[in-house]
């Protein structure tokens, strides 16, 4: 059974309109989207977390690759190579995946539609920022970031309920190379969500707190696939390179204010 199957068949009962109801009961079909009116806050079990993901990530890729205007064969490539070399879907989840595209790239719905009901509906903020990461990801996977793709994720955080540093974190990780080191340590603060005058006990807090929220076990715990665990891997190691790069630059810092 697919994840998508799993959160259903666990009764998940999806009982809310909006983007992502109408997402979903685009995928199974009218008889089961005549039921989704509303959803009572705080319902969703696990499956229910996971499956909500799931069809909001893949509605949100779908709007992010007709950003510009048209999905072209290579970006519907793209998403195939993300699903099958990235997430590593089995063929069933692959095939739920590309549905659930497909019928959001010409829903009414915006990205930001997507985006502002799945805050409120999954109040984890790292299973926010996990969708964001994959969002980037998708749009910087061919080398590049077009000018719609970047106003996306510029004005998207606030949707998803992140703050706006987030951009110049995930660009300073996706772009390995393209940042001066001031800019480059000043994206290191934005990842831990922390100021650059705060004391080292501040930072040493920021980063555990930090490196708790994306702890796989709790990542997992909280509804993410396990094809999934991969980019909650990649963000831990993210978050230690930006605390060991700032701890490393106050000691030089120092050093050097000595001699």
């Amino acid at each position: 059974m697919s994840w998508l199957g799993a959160g259903i068949g666990a009764g998940i009962g999806m009982m809310f309109g909006g983007p992502i109801g109408a997402a979903l009961g685009a995928w199974v079909g009218s008889a089961f989207s005549s039921g989704l009116q509303r959803h009572a806050a705080g319902a969703l079990d696990r499956e229910g977390m996971q499956t909500v993901f799931i069809v909001a990530l893949f509605s949100m890729l779908a709007k992010m690759a007709k950003a510009d205007g048209q999905v072209s064969t290579a970006e519907i490539q793209l998403v195939e190579g993300f699903i099958d070399n990235n997430l590593r879907l089995n063929t069933e989840d692959r095939q739920q995946a590309i549905k659930i595209f497909q019928n959001a790239k010409n829903d009414r719905y915006s990205i930001y539609d997507y985006a502002q009901q799945y805050q409120q509906l999954i109040r984890d903020q790292a299973m926010r920022e996990m969708v964001y990461r994959l969002l980037f990801a998708v749009a910087q996977a061919d080398g590049e970031l077009h000018p719609a793709e970047e106003e996306i994720l510029r004005k998207i955080p606030k949707y998803l309920g992140l703050q706006a540093s987030i951009f110049s974190a995930m660009w300073s990780e996706f772009s390995r190379g393209h940042l001066s080191s001031g800019k480059s340590l000043q994206a290191h603060y934005d990842t831990l969500g922390c100021d650059s005058e705060v004391s080292d006990k501040a930072l040493k807090l920021a980063y555990r707190r930090k490196a708790a929220e994306f702890h796989p076990d709790k990542i997992a715990s909280k509804g993410l696939p396990e094809e999934f665990m991969r980019h909650a891997e990649d963000q831990m190691k993210t978050i230690t390179a930006a605390y060991d790069a700032i701890v490393t630059s106050r000691k030089q810092k120092r050093s050097a204010s000595v001699h």
